[in-house]
């Protein structure tokens, strides 16, 4: 058994590659992060014909980020390969954010976490009810 190295817990292979793993475990600890969530949403809604989006841009799109935490999201989204940094050199500099091809791929598997809570937003919703009632 291998351990996360998120965690260090142990974790199950579901793979012959222990580095598929390892990836699927460090992928899911990236994107869980609400920031990058929010921000793979905004960049989608650019949509891959419609341009790039600016830092501003982004922010005023994410409400509640920090000018912090959306520099820090940004940098682990290029590293990860899911955003595309362009710097203009213009005076001010003008820097532009878009999705990738494999941002756009992941936006693509969020869009099922949309659809599953539109499918089951009144069975939640009645399940918390229940759940505060019974305290």
């Amino acid at each position: 058994m291998t351990r996360s190295p998120m965690t260090d817990h142990p974790v199950t292979q579901y793979s012959d590659d222990p580095r598929i793993d390892r990836l699927v475990t460090e992928t899911i600890g990236r994107v869980a992060d609400k920031w990058t969530f929010l921000l793979i949403e905004a960049l989608e809604e650019t949509g891959p014909d419609r341009g790039a989006r600016r830092f501003s841009d982004l922010g005023r799109a994410v409400p509640g980020i920090s000018q912090k935490m959306l520099t820090q999201t940004l940098r682990h989204m290029e590293r990860e390969g899911l955003v595309a940094r362009t710097i203009y050199p213009e005076v001010p500099p003008r820097v532009e954010y878009m999705l990738t091809e494999m941002g756009h791929e992941l936006a693509e598997a969020f869009c099922s976490v949309w659809k599953w809570a539109e499918r089951n937003l009144d069975r939640i919703e009645a399940a918390r009810a229940e759940f505060d009632t019974e305290d």
